[in-house]
């Protein structure tokens, strides 16, 4: 155990399912859900190798290494500037790393070296808070209307193609298994922040994708939503998606994700386990000054001071 470590705690139990949760079994989630496959067989989800990126004249990543293999549920944690954004963009391809000497590939999703983004969808679905405005602007969009978007990786459906009755019916599934089927007729620029955040996970879901990357899923949500999102997300990681978080929020990492990377400064400061690294000692050398960790009722919260 590395030093400073003896004063974490074990690892929370896993809850039982909560009564808010959708009943799986209805909606026939094998029709929306891919079938698992054997991780060992399968290249990384993603993939860093001494990735370093320049935002100006400033660098913002150091030779970020990082390996993800598919079916590893993951956190990424860190202070607000400790490259979490920057690792989103990455993969988002909206940066870019710099080239490295040899000719070595420093990032790679799903074994490939250059990937669209859109058609990666029916893999790794991408859940951020841009993509959630983007949609409020779009006139008179409803929240079937902005998951249906998901199968064209559009932003409005497109005049030019068929809407079929099977993308209408996945995608109340997929409202139905994040709790959020209630919404399907609303406008999606009268919803909540909380509410946001189902839909557009839904409209990743819609793809049937192995896997989902969150971008800070619970920013600007109350104390309900927030709970609402942890049992979302826990739903999904029992069915067999992969999910990689990116958050500075404790509280949001799920019991089933047991990995756990620490950011700092664009560096890996710590990588380890959920009981390894959510307690006193690493999380106060990451976030840079007193965090103190407790367990209630089988979670995890975190205060400063």
């Amino acid at each position: 155990m590395a030093p400073g470590l003896a004063n974490c705690i074990p690892a929370p139990p896993r809850r039982a399912p909560s009564s808010r949760e959708p009943a799986l079994s209805s909606l026939n989630p094998a029709a929306v859900v891919p079938p698992a496959a054997d991780a060992g067989t399968l290249p990384p989800l993603i993939e860093l190798d001494r990735a370093s990126v320049m935002r100006g004249q400033v660098k913002v990543l150091h030779g970020l290494s990082l390996r993800i293999a598919q079916g590893q549920h993951t956190a990424l944690l860190g202070p607000n500037g400790c490259g979490k954004s920057t690792f989103i963009k990455l993969i988002t391809r909206e940066l870019y790393p710099l080239a490295h000497a040899d000719g070595h590939v420093p990032v790679k999703v799903l074994g490939q070296n250059r990937w669209q983004v859109d058609r990666l969808r029916s893999q790794l679905g991408i859940v951020t808070g841009d993509l959630s405005s983007t949609l409020a602007d779009m006139p008179g969009l409803t929240v079937e209307q902005a998951v249906l978007t998901g199968f064209f990786a559009s932003y409005v459906l497109p005049a030019f193609r068929e809407i079929t009755q099977d993308m209408r019916e996945r995608t109340r599934q997929t409202l139905a298994m994040t709790g959020a089927l209630a919404l399907h007729g609303r406008s999606y620029a009268e919803l909540s922040a909380g509410e946001t955040r189902r839909v557009l996970i839904a409209r990743a879901l819609v793809n049937r994708p192995h896997a989902l990357l969150l971008d800070e899923p619970s920013t600007g949500l109350d104390l309900v939503a927030r709970q609402q999102l942890v049992d979302t997300m826990q739903s999904l990681a029992r069915q067999g998606i992969t999910l990689v978080l990116v958050t500075h929020h404790v509280e949001e990492i799920i019991p089933e994700i047991e990995r756990v990377v620490l950011l700092r400064d664009g560096r890996v400061l710590a990588d380890g386990t959920r009981a390894e690294l959510l307690c006193d000692a690493p999380l106060s050398a990451a976030f840079g000054g007193p965090i103190s960790v407790v367990e209630q009722h089988g979670r995890l919260a975190a205060y400063a001071g």
